[in-house]
């Protein structure tokens, strides 16, 4: 399964992102490496939906 994700260096170097799915929840890491495995703990948390309040992006087909 994949899921993406938009990130950015930081001017003291660490880097910050958040899951498209879930832009109200962003995370931090000191490599990107180290926010990618960040990013995958919260995409483990959001998906078992077991937390109230989390939003959610999907798509429907209208017309």
């Amino acid at each position: 399964m994949k899921a993406e994700f938009t990130y950015w260096k930081e001017s003291d170097g660490k880097y910050l992102g958040y899951l498209n799915d879930y832009p109200d929840h962003w995370t931090q890491g000191e490599s990107l490496e180290d926010l990618k495995e960040h990013l995958q703990d919260l995409f483990a948390e959001f998906s078992s939906g077991e937390i109230p309040g989390i939003r959610k992006v999907e798509e429907i087909e209208v017309g």
